[in-house]
Order: structure tokens, then sequence, then C-alpha cells
């Protein structure tokens, strides 16, 4: 098992349905995504960098080459074309959002779930302070934090690994509660 697979798989129990991956960047996650959820899994991977996702088209189209993945040109914090999802996986994305302005990209992102039981899934380096690579970190407290501001409820850790840089990554779970 990989490290990116340890992280997600246990808020994926499902296969298939129709995940998103925000801020996907060259794809290490999103096939992950692809490897966890199976054949029937419809994706969409999306990051605002043209060359990490021709990357990711190339990478897919090896190894998963009758992937349904539908690869978008697009900055996550601003509204998003997306139909409703079951998931949404935002890994290594958060802490690029300022501190200030996560709540309401939380609360945007969260829109794009089906109502009742869409989850989103992180993964965040359980940290206060950040670095340059990691500018605005999510620790895991804060993130209960958020996600109640965003509408998500059974919000739970799911795993947590070692990191070089900033202690430790952890990844977490909640899911959208009815309007």
């Amino acid at each position: 098992m990989s490290k990116e697979r340890d992280l997600i798989a246990p808020g994926m129990p499902q296969p298939g349905g129709r995940w998103a991956e925000l801020g996907s960047g060259t794809g290490i996650f999103t096939l992950t995504l692809r490897d966890v959820l199976g054949e029937q899994v419809e994706i969409f991977s999306v990051d605002r960098d043209a060359g990490a996702l021709d990357r990711q088209r190339r990478a897919f189209a090896e190894r998963y080459p009758d992937a349904n993945v539908h690869f978008i040109q697009a900055d996550f914090t601003h509204p998003l074309d997306l139909p409703s999802l079951d998931g949404i996986l935002m890994a290594n994305s958060l802490h690029f959002v300022k501190s200030g302005q996560q709540a309401a990209v939380l609360q945007q992102v969260c829109r794009h779930l089906k109502p009742d039981g869409g989850k989103l899934v992180i993964v965040e380096y359980n940290a206060e302070r950040g670095n340059m690579w990691v500018p605005y970190p999510v620790s895991y407290d804060a993130f209960v934090r958020l996600a109640a501001a965003a509408g998500l409820r059974n919000v739970r850790q799911l795993a947590a690994v070692p990191s070089r840089f900033l202690r430790e990554m952890y990844s977490a779970l909640g899911e959208r509660r009815a309007s």
C-alpha cells in the first residue's frame, strides 16, 4: 500500500461514484483516487496549472487508459462548473488558501457535494505554522472548525503519517448535511 492510499482509502468505502480532486497537481492522489474507487468512478481533476494537468493526462493514459476522468484547468477558490458529487478530495491544496479565506472557500466547495452524505476528504499537514511550501497549514483542530462552518457533519480523522516537512500529515472526512 502507498502512503497516499493509506491516507484516503478509509474515507472511500464504496467503489464508483462521481468524485473531484481540487488542486490535483500532477495527479498523485488523483491516480490513487481511481485506484481506490475502481473503474466505475467518474473523476473531475481540477488544477489551475495546465502543465500539471498534461502530465496527469499522460499518466492516466499509461496507467488507466479507459478511465472516466475530466481534466479541468481552473482555480478551485473560484466558482466551478461541476455536477453534484459523491465526494471531493482536497489533498495538499487547502494550505495554499490564506487562512482568513479557507472557511469561505470550503463552504463554496462543499456546495458541489450531494446534499445528504456527500463526502469531503482532505489531506493536510497537522501544523499551526507553515513554511514556504505549506504557507497556510490546516491542523486537524482547524479543519474541525472549518468543516462545521461549511455544514459538514460526522467529521473524523482517518489516518496520519509522519512527514519530513511539518511533523505529520493527516487525512480527515466530513459529510454534507441535508439542507
